[in-house]
């Protein structure tokens, strides 16, 4: 196996472990904070997610000999961040984290669970991921107009540098957002004190609860995102590089160590889209039997940046939270656009996830249950009905049998 190293592959691991955290860090903290996350507790989840996803790509990768990357869901955070607390505050969102974490486990190795979430149309999938997204992608420019000397500087670093490399321009982003924080925010000494006891990794436990309305607003609409936006692409993803792993085990896999992550705050783990492209191109080597090096140093470098969560939170936490969603919201502006596309672009299924969009973007909740849910609900009724109508339309001009 060492044999099979290379520096090729060091460095794609290196630049797969900074992109996949540095990029979405922000919406995961976002994420956990909206449904009751202390920042403590926001950052106990962080480092959680890291970590077990850095375990799981180890395992995953060596076992396999395949570049098969792990994250955290950045879509299923995206989702919790309109959601709001659930009644039972954080706890009934651990909860649901781990009953979502089980449904995953389940997917994997129960092939007709698998089957059915395949079965949702991709336009829904795509319309809920938009809808729950939108709002979101509005703060860079609500930053802008909070105040142009703190969120301009953002939004053109990400827009100059993604029109050279779009893989770069988050991370530019979050460098001017740093450079905004150090030289425009005005920090006391106290707080800036306070980051050196942030050095300790955040770990805290909590004690989930279980109630049906977190099941249905936060378990399912999480199940079905990540399912839907992160390892069903990731499958995809990885047999266009020619890799064919069986998605069961690697579903079941990163459904446990979404389980291990819940209690102590992580929402959901599951297969790279974004990233295992980097590690499973030939970026990564030449030779395709080379690249699962890309994934392991990937993997090692999300439990070392796993374990500095602390830090890194305490830092972000120093800013204006408008400024933090900015860059949380930058993060997902390319997602937003890919599921806005696929959402609209069959004119059969366009009511249906128009009606998936805008009861999810509306952010109403019904009974305690958040708008993503009705969202999906309502889509698929009005593709119900679609059919009904069309079956009805053509039972009226077929021809009369003798």
């Amino acid at each position: 196996m060492h044999k099979d190293f290379s520096p090729q592959s060091l460095l794609m691991g290196l630049l797969v472990a900074f992109v996949g955290f540095v990029s979405s860090f922000a919406v995961i903290l976002q994420g956990l904070k909206g449904v009751g996350a202390t920042d403590f507790q926001a950052a106990s989840g962080l480092m959680a997610l890291s970590v077990s996803m850095g375990i799981c790509g180890l395992l995953v990768s060596i076992k396999t000999r395949m570049p098969i990357s792990i994250a955290w869901s950045t879509p299923g955070a995206a989702l919790l961040i309109n959601t709001g607390a659930p009644e039972g505050g954080f706890s009934a969102a651990v909860g649901a984290f781990l009953v979502c974490a089980l449904l995953i486990i389940l997917t994997g190795l129960f092939k007709p669970l698998g089957r059915a979430i395949s079965a949702i149309p991709s336009a829904l999938a795509n319309a809920l991921l938009a809808g729950v997204i939108l709002s979101l992608c509005f703060a860079p420019f609500k930053a802008v107009a909070f105040n142009p000397l703190f969120g301009l500087p953002i939004l053109l670093a990400w827009a100059i540098v993604g029109a050279f490399n779009r893989l770069y321009a988050v991370p530019a982003a979050l460098l001017a957002f740093v450079l905004v924080l150090i030289f425009g925010v005005h920090v006391s000494e106290s707080a800036l004190a306070g980051l050196s006891a942030s050095l300790v990794p955040p770990l805290e436990f909590v004690m989930p609860k279980f109630t049906l309305a977190s099941m249905i607003s936060i378990a399912l609409p999480l199940y079905i995102v990540t399912m839907a936006s992160q390892n069903i692409p990731g499958i995809a993803v990885l047999k266009v590089y020619d890799f064919h792993p069986n998605p069961g085990p690697l579903f079941a896999i990163t459904g446990l160590f979404s389980a291990f992550a819940a209690p102590f705050g992580g929402n959901a783990v599951n297969l790279a889209a974004v990233t295992a492209a980097m590690a499973a191109g030939k970026d990564a080597h030449t030779d395709p039997s080379r690249r699962y090096w890309a994934a392991i140093v990937g993997a090692l470098g999300y439990i070392v940046l796993g374990l500095l969560a602390g830090i890194v939170t305490a830092f972000v936490a120093l800013a204006p939270e408008i400024l933090i969603e900015a860059v949380a919201g930058l993060a997902l502006i390319s997602a937003f656009s890919t599921s806005a596309v696929a959402a609209f672009q069959a004119p059969e299924t366009r009511n249906a996830a128009a009606t998936t969009f805008l009861v999810t973007a509306s952010g109403i909740s019904l009974l305690g249950i958040s708008g993503a849910f009705w969202g999906l609900m309502g889509g698929l009724a009005m593709l119900g009905l679609h059919h009904i109508t069309q079956k009805l339309a053509k039972s009226r001009t077929a021809p009369l049998q003798p």
